[in-house]
């Protein structure tokens, strides 16, 4: 899997009696998107949060760039160059935009410029940067978390259901948002986790299907989308 900036390699994952990823393989290319699909309890959230540390690994390996990461602690791994965005967005809703902003790029020590680049990204987030989260809409806060975990300046993105409790309107809006990170001039490598399998393979370029913790099918996204069985079986459109 040689030119992937994130390489994960039979990546297994136990909680407690639970074999929640099971010898899961797959990669991630800069300027591409990768969708993780599958029923929920899959083991898609599973997969994302042992990559990013926040859950332990029984066995296999992370790859970063050059750095084997697992087992290594959250915080060196974003400072290597990956950034998380959990399902449920996590925006602290007692502060306001611009303090969210901030608060990801603390470690960095960010200034003005880092955050006119996320607002640069996401205009609505300039018009709402005095507002307190607690205000903003569905959309807006899932922008502020992207936005947030940009400001780390993550060669890799992992996002968790971003469109999760949407319109559809606003989720083909965070699609083209997250499609332009890969891409477009940022050429991310993103890993996306996704219960609309739909929206998610519109934009990606390989698609990961997993059932029971295991990959059950791996192709390219227009693959993926036309075969009737994998979408009827695991998919649901």
């Amino acid at each position: 899997m040689s030119g992937a900036l994130l390489e994960v390699s039979q990546l297994t994952t136990d909680h407690g009696p639970v074999r929640a990823v099971d010898r899961v393989s797959l990669e991630v290319r800069r300027g591409s998107v990768t969708a993780v699909l599958g029923a929920n309890g899959a083991g898609k959230s599973s997969l994302l949060r042992t990559i990013s540390g926040l859950a332990r690994a029984s066995s296999g390996g992370v790859r970063l760039g050059e750095h084997e990461i697992l087992g290594t602690p959250p915080e060196r791994i974003v400072r290597l160059g990956l950034a998380h965005v959990p399902e449920g967005r996590g925006v602290i809703v007692e502060l306001t935009t611009e303090e969210n902003l901030r608060l990801g790029g603390l470690w960095r020590h960010a200034g003005p410029g880092a955050v006119e680049e996320i607002y640069e990204l996401f205009p609505p987030l300039r018009r709402r940067r005095r507002q307190l989260a607690a205000s903003l809409s569905g959309g807006e806060r899932q922008m502020l978390s992207i936005g947030r975990a940009l400001m780390a300046r993550p060669r890799v993105l992992l996002l968790d259901e971003p469109s999760l409790g949407l319109a559809p309107l606003v989720t083909q809006q965070i699609m083209e948002l997250v499609s332009r990170l890969a891409h477009g001039e940022q050429a991310l490598a993103v890993l996306l986790v996704e219960q609309n399998a739909r929206a998610a393979l519109s934009i990606a370029d390989r698609g990961v299907v997993l059932n029971l913790g295991r990959v059950v099918a791996e192709q390219p996204a227009h693959a993926l989308a036309d075969d009737e069985g994998l979408r009827s079986a695991y998919l649901g459109f």
